[in-house]
């Protein structure tokens, strides 16, 4: 009984049952907050619906007004007649008699049918200034249309106010337009507001009117005044949204988005002005921010006195865990003994100790027996003819004597580094990786050559081979032979270069000008112009049999050493055979081609070769191809180069003859 009662104490269900319980105490805060914030969105529905309306009654109430001050400019137009507008007396008379009329706007003005302003009355009295406003596109508008206009945003021409302008025209009874009556409001004295804004007032609440464009109408600050809403940080993404829905001059009133704003927006009927209106959520939202802080205060010191709870519960209960971690922490270290230091206990925590004191046993004699082999294998290595190490987790935990002689390094500085200090570079290191990878997955071994370093700095080349130690298995390690293949790789590339260069000269063979001339005859006609130029010399049989053959190598040397002194770094420069060179000049002009062999040709002339009391000399005859489009192989080309350079010789020797190009043939 008494030991069920431990295994149920220390049962790790039973533990998570008790956190459980002490998890479920931090859910009153979590629950207050959630409700809190759901008081909010409910507000702030709310909020914003009220806004909404709030901003529709500016929109509709402003309407009402645009249509009172036409109506105000209609009733009056009709008073006028034409020769009204001739006599000054008469209409300074008739503006004294509109006290309402003239209080509706910051000034009215009477202009006739060309234009040009008979009277203006504001503030200051009634005048007639020297003005016209026959270029304003809503003079214009008023007189074609013959309707009452409500202009866009403009400098007033007397005031130099911004202001919008309302038009009626002046009209006989023959249907003849005489003049214009109009009206105007200075944008700076909110007067488009006027008595529309009614609305109660939140604290830090932005009211705004722009045109059907976004342009500000009306604004806290005047210099705002006429300038693209986007400008305004309060109502730049509202702005941004309402021009991706269209610009809609929407009557009945729209939401915007606008991070941290409510903002609501209506369209005036009529003129096509919008309303906008931008009020912070923080501010709709004081009251419950107030109780949701003091909710959270609560939750805070309730999560804070059951945190305490859980931990004095947790400490209690865990106790053995941590013990047994404690232990864990030396599973492996070979001065703790075996079976000290594990805790006493039931359930869970006393089945894993007892699984991590069979894996400590297990791992022990595996260490022993793991031991034995290393001592065997060091043993085998010691003896063998070519390098050899052992990697795990890619850095050497077994070398070889012949592995550290070719690193030049002692066993003590080989352990324990990572493996790419042998590599000649970080590059190739990381590119060796991949190829690795591949071969074991595949189950084969991997084999390479690379540049290794030794201590010293200096390089060699390494043929390295790899295997894993268990297959599938790379925490077990791997398995590296390697052997010093310098000579064979040197042996190699010298073969490699003799196949494809002359050895006296160093210059490239007849093979490689084979294989360029096919590659640019295949290329046409991409490859044009390119030349090719035909080299023999003069006079260079007598050396062999004055000087020796000796002497004649030195001459071809010198030969070569000229050539190629006065061709391009691109050119291909060829040794033929015997006494005979040939250049390849690539993306070369036919008059460069002819200078650059006649270059050759000097240069050869001058040389002087000091030979055992004797001034050696020889010449050039020289012949110059050009590939056309007509060349139908590179035998040709060459041929017909080679034609050239026979025709120098024949004409004297010592000169550079350009091969004639075959005339076109006609295919019927």
């Amino acid at each position: 009984m008494a030991l069920r009662i431990t295994d149920a104490l220390g049962s790790i269900k039973l533990r998570l049952t008790l956190a459980a319980i002490a998890t479920m105490a931090t859910g009153v805060a979590l629950s207050t907050v959630l409700l809190v914030r759901q008081a909010e969105r409910d507000m702030l529905d709310r909020q914003r619906e009220q806004q909404l309306a709030q901003v529709v009654d500016v929109a509709r109430d402003l309407s009402a007004r645009v249509i009172e001050r036409q109506d105000a400019l209609r009733l009056s137009a009709e008073q006028f007649d034409e020769p009204m507008l001739r006599d000054g007396a008469r209409l300074a008379r008739f503006f004294d008699a509109k006290p309402l009329l003239r209080s509706q706007f910051a000034n009215v003005f009477v202009t006739a049918a060309d234009g040009r302003m008979i009277a203006y009355a504001d503030a200051a009295g009634v005048r007639r200034p020297e003005v016209s406003l026959g270029d304003r596109d809503y003079f214009r508008r008023t007189l074609a249309e013959r309707r009452a206009i409500v202009s866009d945003p403009v400098p007033g021409r007397v005031s130099g106010e911004p202001v919008v302008v309302f038009t009626q025209p002046l009209v006989d009874r023959s249907g003849t337009v005489f003049g214009v009556l109009g009206g105007a409001l200075r944008l700076a004295s909110r007067d488009l507001l006027g008595d529309a804004d009614h609305a109660e007032v939140e604290s830090d609440e932005l009211k705004v009117i722009t045109d059907a464009q976004g342009r500000l109408l009306t604004h806290p600050m005047r210099r705002q005044l006429l300038q693209s809403l986007n400008g305004e940080m309060r109502l730049a993404d509202a702005f941004a949204d309402w021009q991706r829905a269209g610009a809609p001059v929407e009557p009945s009133g729209l939401l915007l988005r606008q991070h941290g704003e409510v903002v609501t927006v209506a369209g005036v009927a009529g003129p096509d002005w919008v309303v906008w209106r931008a009020v912070p959520e923080a501010a709709l939202l004081e009251p419950l921010h107030r109780a949701r802080h003091a909710a959270l205060r609560w939750a805070v010191g309730l999560v804070g006195a059951l945190s305490l709870l859980l931990l004095a519960i947790l400490w209690r209960l865990l106790r053995p865990l941590a013990q047994l971690e404690q232990r864990a922490q030396h599973l492996f270290d070979a001065s703790q003994a075996l079976h000290e230091g594990w805790p006493e206990a039931g359930g869970e925590i006393g089945r894993l100790s007892r699984v991590l004191r069979h894996v400590a046993a297990e791992r022990a004699q595996l260490e022993s027996f793991n031991a034995q082999v290393m001592l065997k294998l060091s043993s085998v290595m010691a003896a063998a003819p070519v390098g050899i190490c052992f990697t795990r987790d890619k850095r050497f935990v077994l070398v070889s004597a012949e592995f550290c002689r070719l690193f030049g390094r002692s066993e003590a500085e080989m352990l324990g580094q990572p493996a790419s200090s042998i590599y000649a570079s970080n590059e190739d290191h990381q590119a060796i990786g991949p190829q690795v990878l591949a071969a074991f997955r595949e189950g084969k071994p991997y084999q390479g050559e690379w540049q290794m370093l030794r201590a010293d700095g200096s390089r060699f080349w390494g043929q390295l081979r790899g295997r894993p130690v268990t297959d599938g298995d790379p925490s077990a390690g791997t398995i590296w032979s390697i052997v010093d293949i310098s000579e064979q790789i040197a042996a190699r590339e010298q073969l490699e270069w003799s196949a494809t260069h002359d050895v006296l000269t160093g210059l490239c063979n007849r093979k490689v000008l084979a294989q360029r001339l096919a590659h640019v005859v295949e290329a046409l006609p991409r490859s044009l112009p390119a030349e090719v130029v035909m080299i023999d010399l003069d006079h260079f049989k007598p050396i062999n049999d004055r000087a020796g053959h000796a002497a004649g190598d030195a001459m071809l040397k010198a030969v070569a050493a000229a050539i190629v002194s006065r061709v391009r770094a691109t050119d291909l420069v060829v040794r033929l055979g015997g006494d005979e060179f040939a250049l390849l000049l690539e993306r070369c002009p036919h008059d460069t081609a002819l200078r650059i062999a006649e270059n050759v040709r000097q240069a050869v002339a001058a040389i002087e070769l000091n030979w055992e009391g004797l001034t050696l000399r020889v010449g050039a005859s020289l012949g110059v191809a050009s590939l056309g489009a007509e060349t139908e192989s590179a035998d040709d080309w060459l041929a017909a180069a080679d034609a050239a350079c026979y025709a120098a010789k024949a004409e004297g020797r010592g000169a550079v003859r350009a091969a004639v190009r075959p005339a076109l043939r006609v295919v019927s």
